[in-house]
């Protein structure tokens, strides 16, 4: 048995499930139980173990870099001590990692908000690296007595981890070595490193220096870098004074406060500084490539859902609800905002055609990841999928991510933040389904 480790988390026992595939539902949950099943395939040790991991009889799960652990309350001798042991990538593995995935903007992003995207599988390839258990990566072990390996106990332990995966995929890169936030700062080291490079023209240093000719015709094959007025001469020059402070104003002060003209005593500072924050933020991601277009700067009707959206004062939704001719959908528009930004607002208001491919792939990873008998029935317009007779609702924007709705008096309302796993999603929606 392998020991234990410092920073190993702990997870609730799962309840007794009825029926259905034992492997996870999530994109990633699926594909770590499909890897089990590929990397122990004997049919015995394989069934009994998708049965002991649905009735219930499972401890609480430890997960540790490079160890899953569980008591298993199964035979006559339980309860016993199975555990999992998982290659822990080094430091270099990381790198290479990073470097991959610098490459990919769309998937950078996601990592760097903490979310693990299905495309990450294939930055890893890339870096030869595998993220899924492979023959010889994942090694069971069991104190029972069963001739088998991996024993039913081994088994039913890794399907468990994959329902973890369903709720935190993160915990995949977690068992390799690195939590979500250690993800994202090492990733987010890598682009900065990139985009410095990049700024200073190292990646063009193996290159040679241009010529030039000076004023009587000679070539100076020094380049530009090595020209003009040394360092040290430069930084010995003494610095300019600054200019002088401007008068302080000399008007005098109001005898009383003037009521402000937005009826507002004072607008909180930290809010704009959120602001600043924010479009920073979208710049530099356009900057370092993470995004395929700079922010859009927003109209006016964009704005006041902003606003409203996020003004801490109740009263500044209110005035602003009384001076729009759209009052009857800013309610609306503004929930549609603080679940998604600029992009839920657009995906409330636009109704598009994704293309036919996209929709097909959507089909089939739903269908993958639910029951043929549990999937409900889906009527698919454009990018509104709407569960019949149900009031709900998912709608497809165009970041690629996965927006649920509630039907409310006969307007579609959303219903919370998005994901890129329509599944996810979907599930959601279900389980908060009076």
């Amino acid at each position: 048995m392998a020991e234990g480790h410092d920073s190993a988390r702990g997870f609730p026992a799962f309840a007794a499930r009825k029926g259905g595939r034992a492997r996870g539902k999530s994109w990633w949950g699926g594909q770590f139980g499909q890897a089990v099943e590929d990397l122990w395939p004997e049919e015995d040790p394989l069934k009994r173990g998708r049965a002991l991991a649905r009735s219930g009889r499972i401890g609480p799960l430890t997960v540790s870099p490079g160890r899953i652990a569980a008591q298993v309350h199964g035979g006559e001798d339980g309860p016993y001590s199975a555990e999992l042991t998982l290659r822990v990538f080094g430091d270099e593995d990381w790198d290479a990692l990073w470097e991959k995935t610098a490459d990919r903007p769309a998937e950078a992003e996601a990592v760097l908000a903490g979310e693990l995207p299905p495309d990450l599988l294939e930055a890893a390839e890339d870096a030869r690296l595998g993220l899924l258990p492979g023959y010889g990566d994942m090694e069971p072990d069991c104190d029972c007595d069963e001739p088998d390996h991996p024993c039913a106990h081994a088994v039913a332990l890794a399907h468990q981890f994959s329902w973890l995966l369903d709720e935190e995929a993160a915990l995949l890169l977690f068992v390799r070595g690195r939590d979500a936030e250690e993800a994202a700062h090492e990733l987010g080291s890598a682009l900065m490193l990139r985009a410095m490079m990049s700024m200073d023209g190292s990646d063009d240093a193996d290159e040679e220096p241009p010529e030039s000719e000076d004023a009587d015709g000679a070539r100076d094959t020094a380049g530009p870098a090595l020209r003009g007025t040394p360092a040290a001469e430069a930084y010995a020059r003494p610095a300019a004074e600054l200019p002088p402070l401007p008068p302080m104003p000399q008007a005098a002060a109001p005898a009383e406060e003037p009521e402000a003209v937005t009826g507002i005593a004072a607008d909180p500072l930290e809010r704009l500084v959120a602001d600043a924050a924010a479009a920073a933020r979208a710049l530099l991601a356009y900057t370092h490539g993470l995004t395929a277009e700079p922010p859009a700067e927003l109209d006016l009707w964009q704005d006041t859902v902003r606003i409203t959206a996020t003004h801490p004062d109740p009263r500044v939704p209110e005035r602003l609800r009384a001076a729009s001719d759209r009052a009857a959908d800013l309610d609306r528009a503004a929930q549609a905002w603080r679940h998604g930004g600029a992009a839920g607002l657009r995906t409330l208001e636009e109704a598009w055609e994704p293309p036919a491919q996209e929709t097909a792939r959507a089909r089939t990873a739903l269908a993958a990841a639910w029951e043929a008998d549990e999937l409900p029935e889906l009527e698919v317009s454009g990018n509104h999928w709407t569960l019949t007779g149900r009031g709900l609702q998912l709608r497809r924007g165009r970041d690629g991510r996965w927006y649920p709705y509630r039907e409310r008096a006969g307007r579609w309302w959303p219903a919370g933040p998005p994901d890129a796993e329509q599944a996810l999603v979907l599930a959601g929606l279900l389980e908060e389904a009076p």
